[in-house]
């Protein structure tokens, strides 16, 4: 895979690109509580920032990235991140910390357009039988950075602030557009065409999606893994200190232990992508998740949620792997911009209104019933893949 022009390099921009998130996402979340002093409204504004981009511009990002040119998009987003935090910098100078929200909110934004962009040159460069593989490496990837991102993110801003965070965060994003000019040209350079309508180009990728059964039932079920997370991913704290009667700090070890057996499972379905299908590796995830998501709600025991996180870390990266080769595999070129700002919307939309009802469900009923109802979802997700299995089996039995 390594040996393709357009993953080595597509990758490789990925690793700046993450770990300058990463140093800026904590820097501003440590500078912002230390000027605050940990007040939770103010907290929430950086959420707020990092996610209402995706809600806002995920399905236009994803028409103007099949409408553009991938190379040329994904070079400008990066400069202009560069940009925007070197603004930001100089605005801090001045006292007015909200800046820094800004700055985060325009480069989520313009990931909105980078990232199908990418996923352009994927389906374009990358041949079918090791498209899922270059996604469990992309995988792979995010999952390294989730368990050394905290730890690299707060070293440099207890070690040397936030002006020197940020500068290190605009160094690497400039780093990344340097990198992505070094693929070839985009095709698309040398036929300039007329410029289509935006509107019309929008409401074609949503009747895309709705015509296609396959991707429709993507859509459901992105929609019920969203609630499904939604309605746990704020309770984990809880779960430390009353299951497991620890102080809350201790969180931050079982997201570790998460994080490394994600890394590990990226890893086992790069070795074995060929060998399954992406549904089947998407039913598996989600089937896994679900028996594992129960057992945390249930258990009180620290070695037993230990085991429990690890394993559904091992098996995370099936869904995630699976979902997006399964979006690729369904989805013709040109459209693959729009199929993914249009369904990726769904499920963090649903995963809002279960952190939403996630607290106010836990004080009615406790965690184990909030729990429960988290893994019934990711089982109910499963079952909704039924048609997608059953149609490969019908195609396997044809081509034989």
């Amino acid at each position: 895979m390594l040996n393709n022009r357009y993953v080595r390099t597509i990758l490789l921009s990925r690793v700046l690109l993450q770990l300058g998130i990463w140093v800026r996402n904590f820097a501003i979340l440590l500078y912002v509580t230390d000027l605050t002093h940990n007040d939770p409204n103010y907290v929430s504004l950086i959420s707020i920032a990092e996610f209402a981009p995706i809600f806002i511009f995920a399905i236009i990002g994803g028409t103007f990235a099949d409408r553009w040119q991938p190379k040329r998009t994904m070079v400008w987003c990066d400069l202009l991140s560069a940009l925007s935090v070197f603004v930001v910098l100089g605005v801090l100078a001045f006292g007015s910390w909200y800046f820094l929200l800004a700055g985060t909110f325009v480069s989520a934004v313009l990931s909105q357009f980078s990232q199908p962009s990418a996923m352009k040159l994927y389906k374009r460069h990358v041949s079918a039988e090791q498209l899922q593989r270059v996604m469990a490496m992309s995988q792979s990837l995010m999952a390294i950075f989730m368990v050394i991102g905290p730890v690299i993110g707060t070293f440099v801003y207890q070690q040397y602030g936030i002006e020197v965070s940020l500068i290190v965060t605009g160094i690497v994003f400039f780093g990344s557009a340097l990198i992505l000019m070094s693929l070839p040209r985009d095709a698309e350079e040398a036929n300039s065409k007329e410029t289509p309508d935006f509107t019309k180009e929008l409401t074609a990728g949503l009747r895309y999606v709705w015509n296609s059964s396959a991707l429709r039932t993507l859509g459901i079920v992105f929609s019920v893994a969203g609630l499904a997370a939604g309605l746990v991913q704020p309770l984990a704290v809880f779960i430390v200190m009353e299951n497991l009667g620890q102080d809350k700090a201790f969180l931050q070890w079982l997201l570790m232990a998460n994080g490394a057996a994600m890394l590990v499972g990226g890893g086992l379905i790069m070795a074995i992508a060929r060998k399954l299908k992406p549904q089947t590796l998407l039913a598996m995830g989600l089937v896994v998740s679900s028996l594992s998501t129960l057992g945390v709600g249930w258990s009180t025991s620290i070695p037993l949620t230990f085991l429990l996180q690890i394993l559904n870390g091992l098996f995370y990266p099936c869904v995630h792997i699976g979902i997006q080769t399964l979006l690729l595999n369904h989805t013709k070129g040109a459209f693959v911009g729009r199929v993914g700002g249009a369904i990726t919307p769904v499920f963090m939309g649903m995963m809002v209104i279960g952190m939403s009802l996630a607290g106010y469900l836990k004080d009615a009923l406790s965690l184990l019933p909030v729990y429960a109802a988290s893994g019934v979802l990711l089982l109910l997700g499963a079952l909704l893949l039924l048609p997608l299995l059953q149609t490969r089996r019908q195609t396997e039995k044809v081509s034989g």
